[in-house]
């Protein structure tokens, strides 16, 4: 598939639509996903929780119906939700929920916060934007600041019509090898990797790492 700027644009144009389109749908049908909440997505959030302390303020990419933000706030981690999507945005906002529009290829992404928790999002981004992303991410934490990651494994990319979702949206897929790798180049230090089965049969790889600490020499630990 060509990933040439003007079909990035168009995959990106397009994702979004798609969301637009059903973010009724998608939030009425994940809910009682999260209900059920699976032993992966359980233990991820735990683990992501008692890394970054309670209290900590957290930038959360792409969050949907907002799910997520709930169990971690409830685990007392301070969560801002941000999504690319306008329909997700009006859904938190009419529940009551703070919440922004944002692209975090291009947008100002304010912090500097104490992690970054983007799950199952950075995946719509193709192999070109992930890296900027990745790397605008580690400049919006501070140093020590954790990034909860979770990606479809596969090679390539493709469209795909999933779920509650009746529009296609682009997905890019990552081996465990090369997203670890693609995180190290941006300005993270991997330090947990592991791969779990979805519900619709594919498998999801799910990351945590850290922004290192500069030393006095200023060499990365």
């Amino acid at each position: 598939m060509s990933n040439s700027p003007a079909s990035r644009a168009e995959q990106r144009t397009r994702t979004i639509a798609a969301y637009q389109a059903d973010a009724g749908s998608y939030s009425a049908a994940t809910s009682s996903m999260s209900r059920s909440m699976s032993p992966a997505t359980a233990a991820a959030i735990d683990g992501f929780v008692e890394r970054c302390g309670a209290g900590a303020r957290i930038l959360e990419i792409g969050s949907g119906p907002g799910h997520d933000a709930l169990a971690l706030e409830a685990r007392g981690l301070l969560v801002d939700r941000t999504d690319i999507t306008p329909a997700f945005v009006d859904l938190l906002r009419e529940r009551g929920k703070t919440a922004k529009v944002l692209d975090p290829l291009i947008d100002d992404l304010a912090g500097p916060y104490d992690g970054v928790w983007a799950s199952a999002v950075l995946l719509h981004l193709s192999r070109f934007e992930a890296p900027v992303v990745l790397y605008r991410l580690a400049q919006a934490t501070v140093p020590g600041g954790w990034l909860a990651t979770s990606v479809k494994v596969g090679d390539g990319d493709d469209w795909l019509i999933r779920g509650s979702i009746a529009g296609a949206r682009h997905f890019t897929f990552w081996q465990r090898e090369s997203w670890c790798a693609a995180q190290e180049a941006a300005g993270w230090s991997v330090v947990e990797s592991g791969e779990n089965p979805g519900r619709l049969g594919d498998t999801w790889l799910r990351t945590l790492a850290r922004r290192p600490f500069a030393t006095a020499t200023g060499d990365a630990r």
